[in-house]
């Protein structure tokens, strides 16, 4: 576990007189991946309350080692706890995890999610992440080399972040960036759907890795519906319960209601696609019954012009000696000549119908 100390000019790593820092003026943040907490967690809860003064409760203990807890917040008397649940990269595509053949759109193999736990302590931040996780180091060293450029270097928000709620909220704003750069290529996998579903030279097969895109999109709606939860929770519980003055409140309550803001934006964008989906499929279908229609339609006309005719070439067939035309020199051809009159005929009553259009004309209409 790192232990770094943030004031308003520096950022220190494992300062070994970090006590005396505090009180000082600036916070803690402990730094810890899930691999050191699972290890010993009685141990670390140990160190957590060495060093911050609080004790961390055995069911927030076994909340921080779940892999698989949903983003939720609590509060105690103590202290508070944030669950997020951040994107993470996934080692592996799916259908090969998976060991079937379906092919999975690339946007959404990345829709794999692990929690990250925020623990809001006085003047202490502790963190519970994955071995890997881009968003924290990227913020770890913004803040180390702050200390390295001095006055003239500029961190998110051009300087560096004045509590462990403002802390937490930058980290959590990064997150959530994370789901804002799916945007485009889950837009751009959606055109490929919409194209490839009707397209009529290719007929759509490939109907069980459209099921998969559809419940990862289910399951990003439901992921950001339970982030926007814990934040709305956060945001009341600070506006009931902040004690600061009233500028640091209302910057710690625009920080939330940005990131609130951006959940938003990117629930909003998984329902539109999966709508926007869901409507490719209708108009798939709607196309293929049309084709089916027209098919119909097609053979239904045939059939009627032929019916006339089998049932001439059927009364001509009848073993009867004496029949119309039968000895006649020219009766064949004035058969065939009678039958192609009633085939004209039924073309034009088909015609003006409407039952037989072509598709130039249904173009210029």
């Amino acid at each position: 576990m790192d232990i770094f100390h943030i004031n308003e000019t520096q950022t220190l790593l494992n300062p070994e007189d970090y006590a005396q820092l505090v009180k000082t003026g600036g916070f803690l943040w402990l730094d810890a991946t899930h691999d050191e907490v699972c290890a010993n967690p009685e141990e670390w809860r140990n160190l957590v309350e060495q060093i911050s003064g609080t004790q961390i409760y055995d069911l927030h203990l076994k909340d921080v080692r779940n892999q698989s807890h949903p983003s939720y917040f609590d509060a105690t008397q103590d202290y508070e706890m944030v669950v997020f649940r951040k994107l993470t990269l996934a080692e592996e595509p799916a259908e090969v995890k998976n060991g079937s053949k379906r092919k999975m759109p690339a946007a959404l193999n990345k829709l794999a999610t692990t929690p990250v736990a925020f623990l809001l302590m006085e003047n202490v931040l502790v963190t519970v992440r994955p071995t890997q996780s881009r968003t924290v180091e990227l913020a770890r060293q913004r803040l180390l080399d702050y200390k390295f450029k001095g006055e003239s270097a500029t961190t998110h928000g051009g300087r560096l972040p004045s509590s462990p709620e403002e802390l937490m909220l930058r980290l959590l704003n990064a997150m959530v960036d994370q789901y804002l750069e799916l945007r485009h290529p889950l837009t751009q996998q959606l055109d490929r759907w919409q194209h490839a579903l009707l397209d009529p030279r290719r007929p759509f097969n490939n109907w069980m890795a459209l099921l998969d895109s559809r419940v990862e999109l289910r399951k990003l709606d439901n992921l950001c519906e339970e982030q926007h939860d814990a934040m709305q929770e956060l945001r009341d519980h600070i506006v009931d319960n902040h004690d600061g003055n009233s500028r640091a409140k209302d910057l710690l309550l625009v920080r939330i209601n940005d990131v609130m803001e951006h959940i938003s934006r990117v629930l909003n964008h998984a329902r539109r696609l999966e709508a926007s989906l869901e409507s490719a499929v209708q108009i798939h279908f709607a196309a293929m019954a049309h084709r089916t229609s027209e098919i119909m339609r097609t053979l239904t006309v045939i059939t009627a012009l032929f019916m006339p005719l089998t049932l001439i070439t059927g009364i001509f067939g009848m073993n009867f000696e004496v029949m119309p035309l039968l000895k006649h020199a020219s009766g064949f051809w004035i058969t065939m000549s009678a039958m192609a009159v009633i085939v004209v005929l039924l073309l034009i009553y088909f015609r003006s119908q409407r039952y037989l259009e072509d598709q130039a004309s249904r173009r210029r209409e």
